[in-house]
């Protein structure tokens, strides 16, 4: 399936968690882009999708491989990467790969803690304002990551418009907000801005039991 979509992957070092959040004119994003493992790092696959991107990367992250080895390594035997697009990072890299074939525009910036593409983007310069707005974000990773998005949306985004949303965050202190997907809406970014803020409410109303129960959730997942 092409995902001609905009995305980020990221860190906070300080907490130990990685990231990816995503938004596209396509259904079920969550479905296909996203990966992330705790203590691992985090892969957005789009384009035209090759998941193993993000499955076999991360196993071969979580071998010690440095993430730019690990992706390529993939890719080198995929022959449909020219229409491939993944960004990656890992504890100390960042990595971003966009295949000639992927339909314009399209591109990845890469930054201290970050990643951010796009394909089939309205501008180029949605992309420069999903990192301005990551590096100008505050609060924690899944927070920044929901900025980002909006950004991206405020800037154009998918010129086709925009249908599903995701955001995904792999973390020592799992939360109810950390795994959020809008799979089908009119604006899908929004929408997942206010499931975040509902989560959060509910994480505070439930306490750590809560994170607690998604963590052995999470691990049950990844084995």
């Amino acid at each position: 399936m092409q995902l001609g979509t905009f995305s980020i992957v990221a860190r906070d070092k300080r907490a130990g968690e990685f990231g990816v959040a995503s938004a596209t004119a396509a259904p079920c994003v969550g479905a296909m882009l996203p990966y992330a493992i705790e203590g691992v790092g985090a892969v957005a696959t789009q384009a035209w999708v090759n998941v193993n991107l993000g499955h076999q990367g991360l196993e071969i992250m979580r071998r010690g491989i440095p993430v730019k080895a690990a992706i390529e390594a993939v890719l080198s035997d995929d022959d449909g990467r020219a229409r491939r697009q993944v960004i990656g990072i890992d504890s100390n890299d960042v990595f971003g790969y966009t295949g000639g074939e992927c339909s314009d525009g399209k591109g990845h910036v890469l930054g201290k803690d970050f990643a951010v593409a796009g394909n089939i983007l309205s501008s180029m310069s949605v992309l420069d304002e999903m990192a301005s707005a990551f590096k100008g974000s505050r609060g924690d990773l899944a927070n920044r990551l929901l900025s980002v998005l909006e950004a991206g949306e405020r800037t154009g985004g998918d010129s086709r418009g925009k249908m599903s949303a995701v955001m995904l965050v792999a973390s020592p202190k799992p939360r109810l907000y950390h795994d959020l997907r809008v799979d089908l809406a009119v604006d899908p970014v929004k929408d997942l801005r206010r499931l975040h803020e509902e989560c959060v409410r509910l994480q505070e109303e439930y306490g750590d039991d809560a994170g607690e129960v998604l963590r052995k959730q999470v691990v049950r997942v990844q084995r």
